[in-house]
């Protein structure tokens, strides 16, 4: 991209504009964690889960307020695709039993809806909490492991600035799941299917921040005599290109997928969409700004 060939932006002279995007960003994704928090799927939930499809468009909140008598209690109901039902129940009781109950009341009370099975799934309770707590592990070791490998590689300030921009990337991710939870046509829901993709974003940005943190290390050694935050500025400018023309492609990938991929990749693939676009982001106004402010007031 020829725009980006000789780019001489003034990145780092201006990364106090990045700080407040990110703050402000940071601060509506935990406000709507604490607040809405998130919708977990049956996989770190435990219980049942049924897709009903119907030619015709039934209401979520209809269905779930005919099946409260025949379930003895009251199921999630929501949306799933543009004809299909998503109804979530407990994990007690007989699967078989449960599913009999709900088609059986799904045909009575709605005769015309034509309504077939077409997926369902069960996961115990304490196979979801084994679940939940080796995800929330995944994620929280391969944040010490890239500490300890920028660490080895380079130095303790970059490895602070990678973690700072992976955790700014999961958090935002999160935040806006947790905030179009109740809004998004497609399901939100955090499985293990999110999980990967949230260990692929891992991976993305820090493969994006290390070809800067590389081009500045380099960049340190040739230009001895210059303000480290010139050759900041400068490395980030000579990488550009690249991150700009990776980003693009993968972005053309991962929406491709999200249109053609169905509804169960959906909100697999958005993460990823989200994921790419902070990363990219991240590397720019958070991995490298954080190098220059923690080399700034250590050595002022």
């Amino acid at each position: 991209m020829r725009i980006f060939e000789e780019a001489d932006y003034s990145l780092i002279p201006n990364r106090q504009k990045g700080y407040v995007f990110s703050a402000i960003l940071l601060v509506l994704s935990v406000g709507s964690l604490a607040v809405r928090g998130l919708e977990l799927g049956i996989d770190f939930r435990g219980g049942m889960e049924f897709v009903v499809e119907t030619p015709d468009r039934l209401s979520a909140t209809d269905v779930r307020t005919a099946l409260e008598e025949p379930l003895e209690s009251t199921p999630e109901g929501k949306r799933y695709g543009d004809q299909g039902l998503l109804i979530r129940t407990a994990p007690e009781g007989d699967i078989s039993d449960v599913q009999n109950a709900i088609m059986q009341t799904i045909g009575q009370q709605f005769p015309q809806a034509q309504a077939k099975l077409i997926k369902t799934n069960v996961v115990g309770a304490r196979f979801a909490e084994d679940l939940a707590r080796g995800a929330l592990w995944s994620v929280l070791g391969s944040l010490l492991v890239i500490f300890i490998y920028i660490l080895v590689r380079f130095e303790w300030r970059f490895g602070l600035g990678a973690v700072a921009a992976l955790f700014h990337d999961v958090t935002i991710t999160l935040g806006i799941f947790s905030l179009l939870s109740d809004i998004a046509p497609f399901s939100l829901q955090i499985d293990q299917a999110i999980i990967a993709a949230f260990l692929t974003i891992v991976g993305y940005s820090l493969n994006d921040t290390v070809v800067v943190f590389d081009r500045i290390r380099e960049y340190s050694n040739l230009f001895k005599t210059r303000p480290y935050n010139e050759i900041v500025n400068h490395s980030i400018n000579t990488t550009l290109s690249r991150t700009v023309i990776t980003s693009v492609t993968t972005l053309f990938v991962v929406t491709t997928l999200f249109i053609f991929g169905g509804e169960v990749l959906r909100g697999f693939s958005f993460a990823l969409i989200i994921g790419v676009l902070i990363g990219t982001y991240s590397s720019v106004f958070v991995a490298s700004p954080v190098v220059v402010e923690l080399r700034d007031r250590l050595e002022s």
